[in-house]
């Protein structure tokens, strides 16, 4: 539950964050570790100020996720699990959003939008970005 606060309060498990809690818990820091890259939830680098997750569960991948994440991909110019230059957009695949029967789903900072199409995204990325 600890990491999860930490987690819920900077976006990510900073380093330093882990090696004070190592301390507090009085547990070795590779036990800290150990339960961070064991839980696909917990991030270790901080998140882009918009966090968009694309669902790979079945449903989605059937019905063209891939072809979501490719897409993204190439409008923001990062891979998969990476930052874009300006820490506007971070870009991550989940296995379930929980909205099958939209396929296929995005969802950023949490909003969902179901049955996407490639059409669409540069305008749902446009809804998001920083306005000059």
């Amino acid at each position: 539950m600890v990491l999860h606060r930490v987690q819920e309060h900077y976006g990510y498990i900073p380093r330093a964050s882990a090696f004070e809690l190592a301390e507090l818990l009085d547990v070795p820091v590779a036990k800290i570790y150990g339960v961070i890259t064991f839980y696909h939830l917990f991030k270790l680098t901080k998140p882009g100020r918009n966090r968009i997750a694309i669902c790979m569960g079945t449903a989605c991948y059937l019905k063209g996720g891939e072809d979501i994440l490719l897409e993204l991909e190439r409008l923001l110019g990062v891979g998969l699990n990476t930052l874009t230059a300006d820490g506007e957009f971070s870009l991550e695949a989940v296995r379930c959003i929980g909205c099958c029967g939209l396929a296929p789903v995005l969802s950023i900072n949490g909003e969902v939008f179901g049955c996407v199409k490639k059409a669409k995204l540069p305008k749902i990325l446009a809804t998001f970005r920083t306005k000059p």
